[in-house]
């Protein structure tokens, strides 16, 4: 066993964890398009079957995307900023949307699934750019209808790259009139919903599947997990903090910059 690669693969997961976290309190997105990556290199580096490397990465963030944004609601519920109506009416939308993506997720070949998570982070990469929209598309939410086909939409593209989909509720929520802050603690909501039933397709779609790391519950990676959650617990209360008091634009600028770049080096990897 190389101890120094070992030491390598922990120091890279501890890296993504606190800035998951971080992000995670901060923008009130699960932190998955930072830990996606990093548990795919992981995946990469121990020489994990490449069928299955992507669909084990994405399990593996939706898993951690459990604990941090059931933290960063907690947070975000005693400042009072949190859509509480929106969040239960999204208690049955949302949770199917990320169902259907995780079942989905399962079914594609591990390097279509690299390519839809590298055009959604390209996209929400120059979403992150954009920053605020100039424009709505209306002065609240949609009726039941409207935001039942959003939840839905949100649940099933976030399951699909194991993501809490913050960033995508962000912009639904700001483009029809909310403020950013309540966006961003709603969001942490929304990467609950997602998360606990969006996990279950990649824990029943990989059991017992051969090539899986040790430590694996299907695709989820538990050996993962071990280093990925006290790791990332203490930035999330202070991502939440920052973000009550400070700007997000240079952090929306860096966020999007490092979606961009995570989107071409899973480009280059498919070519």
């Amino acid at each position: 066993m190389d101890w120094t690669e070992v030491g390598t693969l922990v120091a890279l997961l501890a890296a993504g964890a606190l800035l998951a976290g971080f992000l995670a309190g901060l923008l009130g997105i699960g932190g998955g398009a930072v830990t996606v990556p990093v548990l795919f290199q992981v995946m990469t580096t121990l020489d994990v079957a490449a069928e299955t490397r992507m669909q084990i990465a994405v399990g593996t963030s939706l898993a951690l995307i459990i604990p941090t944004s059931i933290r960063s609601l907690r947070a975000h519920m005693a400042r009072g900023a949190v859509d509480t109506v929106l969040l239960k009416q999204w208690l049955f939308a949302v949770p199917l949307g990320a169902i259907l993506g995780g079942a989905v997720a399962n079914l594609l070949p591990s390097e279509a699934l690299e390519a839809i998570f590298a055009a959604i982070a390209l996209v929400l990469g120059l979403r992150m750019l954009i920053g605020r929209l100039p424009f709505m598309l209306g002065s609240d939410l949609p009726g039941q209808a409207g935001r039942t086909v959003a939840g839905l939409s949100i649940g099933a593209l976030s399951a699909i790259m194991g993501i809490g989909g913050g960033v995508l509720n962000n912009t639904f929520m700001t483009l029809y009139g909310r403020s950013m802050h309540q966006a961003v603690a709603t969001s942490a909501g929304v990467g609950v919903l997602i998360a606990i039933p969006g996990v279950v397709p990649f824990v029943v779609g990989g059991w017992g599947q051969p090539g899986l790391p040790p430590l694996s519950l299907g695709n989820v990676s538990i050996a993962a997990l071990a280093i990925l959650i006290p790791m990332s617990m203490p930035t999330v209360k202070l991502g939440a903090a920052i973000a009550h008091r400070l700007t997000r634009r240079q952090l929306e600028l860096g966020f999007g910059a490092f979606l961009l770049t995570v989107a071409v080096r899973f480009a280059i990897g498919l070519i």
